[in-house]
């Protein structure tokens, strides 16, 4: 019992790390991480999830008619994902008059997409990518916090009409600023 108890706490310990951050000095002690995503120029891969309603979202669909705004973060509700979300939400209408549609991809259940996108009001779609193949199709690097510590990456990329990037953006621990620099490269 004291052995479950140990590795409960151990899992939460980690949980609350990855979801509250850790400090600069040990995100410093770690080696950085190698930059091997999509690059400008690149298509992007088509893939089929399924949305926060349970509905099928191809990619395809929208190449052509619509920029994609496609950010990758860790975890539903977790507050650096929520301030990345909100941050999206409260700038939904710059992105329509950008004719953008902004798009959130984790590893996440399509349940917790659904109770995330009512809980915070979310106007965009949330999809579920299980065993993260998707996230490893645009190449997003897991974030390594050392002493086997890593969660999914977080990356924002925005996918031109001919389904080419054209921009990407990468912080892991500033999540509400991957809004602000995809605005100001669609406002340039």
């Amino acid at each position: 019992m004291k052995a479950i108890l140990k590795k409960n706490l151990f899992i939460g310990l980690i949980t609350a790390s990855t979801c509250i951050g850790l400090s600069k000095t040990a995100m410093a002690q770690d080696a950085p991480i190698e930059m091997t995503t999509l690059k400008q120029g690149e298509q992007a891969p088509d893939f089929t999830l399924m949305d926060q309603n349970g509905k099928p979202f191809k990619l395809s669909k929208y190449k052509g008619k619509k920029k994609l705004v496609i950010f990758f973060y860790p975890k539903d509700e977790s507050p650096v994902c929520t301030k990345e979300a909100c941050a999206f939400r409260d700038a939904y209408a710059k992105y329509s008059d950008a004719n953008a549609l902004v798009i959130g991809i984790n590893n996440g259940t399509v349940a917790s997409h659904k109770a995330f996108a009512v809980k915070e009001h979310l106007p965009f779609t949330l999809l579920s990518d299980p065993g993260n193949k998707v996230l490893n199709d645009f190449k997003v690097k897991e974030q390594d916090f050392g002493n086997n510590m890593k969660v999914s990456g977080r990356e924002t990329f925005v996918i031109g009409l001919d389904g080419a990037v054209v921009y990407s953006f990468r912080d892991f621990m500033k999540g509400d600023e991957h809004s602000t620099k995809v605005l100001a490269y669609l406002n340039k």
